[in-house]
């Protein structure tokens, strides 16, 4: 598989999962995996101290995101940040030795080699998410994705969602469609493990 959209909106009817659709139909080699759609706990029960095994929806995650050599994500921004839903398919999945390497001094992101793209959504205008420090961006960017070792990461934000007009929206649906052709054609898929001697 080339590219792996993650739609991280709770509700299928939203901007976000017509974006993650719209980029991916236009993409013509990308799969949508709708987190709202697995059977997960969002909770780590046991925080770091005590394994909690993954759900088969979550194991289906994990083998899609390994096959993946581009990686999307779809999200809007809730209180600077992600939805809860999301962060959960996070905390749940990117786990130590599966995704990045703790035991040096400095962590070593082990999904190098991909790229990625996050494609955000906002009520808020660009200019006072600037002002407030773009934490939705630099939590996804460097936190998360830039952690795991995903490089480059390019960023998309669509906003003030609240107070579009359905031009506007059509606009940024047609926006995220170029942005699949685009990517489609800029990044080619990784070799396979097995074809790598």
């Amino acid at each position: 598989m080339h590219t792996l959209v993650i739609d991280g909106h709770p509700n299928p009817d939203s901007l976000c999962a017509a974006l993650a659709a719209r980029y991916s139909d236009a993409h013509g080699d990308a799969r949508v995996l709708a987190v709202r759609e697995l059977a997960f706990d969002q909770n780590m029960r046991f925080g770091y101290t005590r394994r909690q095994e993954l759900e088969p929806d979550l194991q289906d995650a994990w083998a899609a995101i390994q096959e993946a050599s581009r990686i999307v994500v779809v999200t809007p921004v809730w209180w600077g940040s992600v939805p809860s839903l999301l962060q959960g398919f996070f905390d749940r999945l990117l786990l130590p030795r599966m995704t990045y390497d703790a035991s040096g001094t400095v962590p070593k992101g082990l999904l190098r080699g991909r790229s990625s793209r996050i494609i955000l959504t906002a009520d808020s205008p660009g200019y006072y998410l600037r002002l407030t420090g773009n934490t939705p961006i630099r939590q996804l960017k460097t936190h998360v994705l830039g952690f795991i070792g995903l490089s480059p990461i390019a960023v998309t934000r669509y906003s003030p969602v609240k107070t579009s007009t359905e031009q506007r929206r059509q606009q940024w649906l047609a926006d995220a469609a170029r942005l699949g052709e685009k990517d489609a054609k800029r990044y080619l898929p990784a070799p396979s493990p097995a074809l790598i001697s």
